[in-house]
């Protein structure tokens, strides 16, 4: 599949690494094209690699995983162009935190709507889903690092779209029954609000810990 990460961060790098080692054609996308972040990671990934703008990621994907922060996410697709984005299936695991008042963030969205939400409207044809916000990058891409059984949550208004999202999850070591699509994207809100509570267990966590939470029942 050809897909475009936007997002040069940590999480976009890990997201990208682990796509082209399962064989998929990746284009790290960012601001401008020549970005020095984007490019390296191109030139060190190998022939499925490459890098550009954003617009230049969206234009030649067929999945566009949104990597970037979600305080500026909004303004990454806008340069991403809605003719790009258009018909296509938007794996968003961005996360509206604000970090202007300090550590820990506080949401700039939450409640009554989520920045997932605010794409799906910003762009009615694009089928967004919501997952893999409520772990860090390296569990993303390699659930069986931990060990037991834990899940990853999904949202979304396409079936067809959270079914090829459940597929991506499933190719980076996600068990089906872990999996959990909690339903439309109004889920999304319920996704993001774990943030404060996931970033106050990672300061008790010794250094490096990673974690995740898992559904028990009778």
């Amino acid at each position: 599949m050809k897909i475009a990460v936007l997002g040069t961060g940590m999480v976009g790098h890990t997201l990208a690494g682990k796509l082209v080692s399962l064989g998929h054609e990746v284009t790290m996308g960012s601001r401008e094209s020549g970005n020095p972040k984007g490019e390296e990671w191109a030139r060190q990934a190998g022939p499925l690699a490459a890098a550009g703008s954003f617009s230049d990621a969206a234009g030649r994907s067929e999945l566009i995983v949104n990597a970037t922060p979600g305080t500026v996410s909004l303004a990454a697709l806008a340069e991403a162009g809605e003719a790009n984005l258009r018909g296509k299936i938007l794996l968003d695991v961005s996360n509206p935190l604000d970090f202007s008042h300090g550590f820990p963030p506080s949401l700039t969205v939450c409640n009554t709507d989520s920045i997932a939400e605010t794409i799906q409207r910003t762009y009615p044809q694009v089928r967004v889903v919501k997952s893999l916000n409520t772990v860090s990058a390296p569990v993303m891409v390699d659930p069986g690092r931990l060990a037991g059984d834990h899940d990853i949550f999904m949202a979304g208004n396409d079936q067809a779209a959270k079914s090829t999202v459940s597929g991506l999850l499933q190719e980076f070591g996600w068990v089906p029954g872990h999996i959990r699509d909690l339903g439309g994207l109004d889920a999304a809100r319920a996704l993001e609000m774990w943030l404060p509570l996931w970033l106050r267990i990672f300061m008790q966590q010794p250094q490096g810990k990673m974690f995740n939470i898992g559904i028990v029942s009778e």
